[in-house]
């Protein structure tokens, strides 16, 4: 099989700050697999969890390249012996998410699928996405949930929380969003802003306020506080950067009730439908995210949507040069399309 990769940069309409900081633009991968006269494709969006671990564009170029020769020796058939070869070479998971991926594409369009109907998924399951709102200040979050609301009835909110400037800052930017959206769906994402003490107090304070659930109340480091946070919160917690894959979920049932699953954290679709399994095995709910993830990347799992309990796939819904289409919003969801594969498609724009 042949494989290439070139970069592409998307730029947020909107900048989203979170407590580790702010972001304007990411620069991507776009890969392909050709075979048979059959493309497939891939995304791979670099990312971080920690502010010294982002792995930029530039070395996942190096990594490609190291391994493109050795990677066109095999059949795209060949997905098992792919993901050994690629987990033996150490490739960051935002790369080995984009192979994967266009592995699956490639694969639907083989058989002349999509992958939601190869994999027997029902998309009346699909549950409406959640909306993120950056911290802000207070009228700044109404601005920006404004734009959304102008794109479509926005039913779910996600609020980023965790604002350097203390736990008052987060009440007041929050009063405001619930008083203008008093019957929308909210949940809170603190992104490991808190200290053991600040998450206690503030989903006690939340609660009063019908939140869903809080995601990441604490930092990379401090799981071991998870469980006593567990068994005093009213809310229920979820974690996202504490969780990257499978091999995470066992230590955290019993500490938390959910989990947040990306596809360039797990590595791909494969990895995905793995931690999908062990966390449904150990009594967990499960969300999908993402990061500056394009429409190719977010069509992607809405493929996986169906197994989800909750949906924030909306980075590319907030991407002004977005270089594809696929998923399509549908009164508040996402739901793939007929097409076989991904069912993703470039942009006229965008040879």
């Amino acid at each position: 099989m042949r494989l290439t990769i070139r970069p592409f940069t998307v730029h947020k309409k909107f900048a989203l700050r979170i407590s580790r900081g702010i972001s304007s633009e990411n620069t991507n991968l776009w890969l392909k697999i050709e075979q048979d006269d059959i493309e497939g494709w891939g995304e791979a969006s670099p990312f971080s969890v920690e502010a010294e671990d982002r792995v930029e564009a530039a070395e996942l170029m190096t990594e490609f390249e190291a391994i493109v020769g050795k990677l066109g020796q095999f059949h795209p058939f060949d997905q098992q012996k792919i993901e050994t070869f690629c987990k033996e070479a150490g490739i960051s998971s935002a790369l080995h998410a984009a192979i994967d991926v266009a592995l699956y594409d490639w694969l639907g369009k083989r058989v002349g699928l999509p992958l939601w109907k190869l994999w027997g998924l029902d998309r009346d399951r699909i549950a409406p996405i959640s909306v993120t709102i950056g911290i802000n200040s207070p009228q700044g979050a109404l601005d920006r949930l404004h734009q959304w609301q102008k794109l479509f009835a926005v039913n779910v909110i996600k609020i980023k929380l965790g604002n350097p400037e203390g736990i008052e800052a987060d009440q007041a930017m929050f009063k405001a969003i619930r008083e203008q959206a008093p019957q929308a769906t909210i949940m809170v994402d603190a992104n490991g802003g808190w200290t053991l003490e600040q998450a206690i107090a503030m989903a006690d304070w939340l609660a009063t306020f019908q939140v869903k659930y809080i995601e990441q109340p604490l930092p990379i480091g401090k799981e071991d506080e998870l469980h006593e946070l567990f068994v005093r919160s009213p809310l229920p917690i979820f974690v996202d950067e504490s969780c990257f894959s499978s091999r995470d979920i066992a230590n955290l049932a019993g500490c938390v009730h959910g989990v947040n699953l990306k596809l360039m954290k797990a590595g791909g679709l494969s990895e995905m439908r793995r931690a999908i399994a062990t966390a449904r095995s150990g009594g967990l709910q499960v969300m999908f995210g993402c990061y500056s993830d394009s429409t190719l990347a977010n069509t992607a799992l809405a493929h996986l949507s169906p197994l989800a309990d909750y949906l924030d796939l909306d980075s590319h819904l907030n991407l002004s040069d977005d270089p594809f289409i696929g998923v399509i919003l549908d009164k508040g969801r996402l739901i793939p399309n007929d097409l076989p594969g991904l069912g993703v498609q470039a942009r006229v724009s965008h040879p």
